[in-house]
């Protein structure tokens, strides 16, 4: 560890992580807001207000079981240092915005943990891994799209039935009001998964330099800070991913959008009370290719979906490559 690291470039260093957390609510707006602007329920301009509001408010609802996990369960505290995060962070910006770039949904989560990971080996080699923890969040980058997938199918099936006797316009009416709870209800689980990852990150950096004493704890303060860089990523919105993700999957009504943005909400909630640091790209999108396949599965645009699903394989080992070169090349500029 770097105890003798400055002031200065602790800051600098909390500076970047944050940065991080900008962007990962710049690239994961989409998430939160593509349905409701796809179904035109909200302009894009209110809507990313709307979920910037929930992703800040998230942190009143949830614990720090992420945070947690991020600070302790993926690599070990005691190979945490200055260059490791540095690294890290890199690793996932980098990767953020080349996918943002070019309008792919990849997952800001899974670019911060494949940081670590190859940030953490290159220092220390494969002991470097919690692979308790590590297995657990691979493990939810298969179930937390299917999970999604299968509560949206179950959720156009419940509310097809219940509006059997209702006029598509009254239908219609209903779930554009609807929506505004489903949008809030993602939102929160949206700020409440992801802001928690930078949480961790920020607090572990603290912890290997001793400003947090013999116990790992969050304080309140990074708390307030990642919420804050979230949601005011968010507000700046993320209008090519809002594309692929609310139109170019496939179209969506109000009724769907609904189901999806329910079904997304209730798997991050679990997700989040679990302390499973869960992609909340690959969530909504397995809840939109559900409510589409539900209708029929032509209605999806599976070369579409199947491109998505590339990015999300790669996503883990690019962030970790990048990350573990940049780690060398401070090693060098340190020489």
């Amino acid at each position: 560890m770097d105890a003798s690291l400055g002031l200065p470039i602790l800051v600098a260093l909390i500076g970047v992580a944050l940065l991080f957390d900008f962007l990962n609510g710049l690239h994961d707006a989409a998430n939160s807001i593509a349905t409701i602007v796809s179904t035109r329920v909200l302009r894009p301009q209110y809507a990313v207000f709307w979920a910037a509001f929930f992703n800040f408010i998230a942190f009143t609802v949830f614990g720090l079981h992420v945070a947690n996990t991020i600070g302790k369960g993926i690599i070990e505290p005691s190979v945490v240092d200055a260059s490791v995060i540095f690294a890290a962070l890199v690793g996932a910006i980098v990767w953020n915005l080349i996918t943002w770039a070019l309008g792919i949904p990849s997952s800001s989560s899974h670019a911060l943990i494949g940081g670590l990971v190859g940030a953490g080996m290159a220092k220390a080699g494969l002991s470097a891994a919690v692979w308790s923890g590590l297995s657990k969040t691979l493990l939810a980058i298969v179930l937390s799209p299917l999970v999604g997938f299968l509560l949206a199918i179950v959720l156009v099936a419940i509310v097809s039935w219940l509006a059997v006797r209702s006029t598509p316009f009254a239908v219609d009416r209903a779930f554009r009001i609807l929506q505004f709870v489903s949008a809030s209800l993602y939102s929160l689980g949206h700020g409440g998964n992801d802001a928690q990852k930078t949480m961790g990150i920020i607090a572990v950096l603290l912890y290997s330099q001793g400003y947090l004493g013999a116990d790992f704890n969050i304080p309140f303060w990074v708390v307030i800070s990642c919420q804050a860089a979230m949601g005011l990523g968010t507000l700046m919105g993320g209008w090519r991913i809002v594309r692929t993700m609310g139109l170019r999957i496939t179209k969506l009504t109000p009724m769907q959008g609904f189901c999806a943005e329910t079904g997304g909400a209730a798997t991050l909630f679990m997700a989040t009370y679990l302390g499973v640091p869960v992609s909340t790209t690959h969530t909504i999108t397995g809840a939109i290719v559900g409510v589409g396949a539900s209708r029929r599965l032509s209605a999806v645009r599976w070369n579409v979906a199947s491109s998505i699903v590339y990015a999300w394989v790669i996503t883990i080992p690019a962030s970790a490559l990048v990350a573990a070169a940049t780690y060398w090349a401070v090693l060098l500029l340190r020489w």
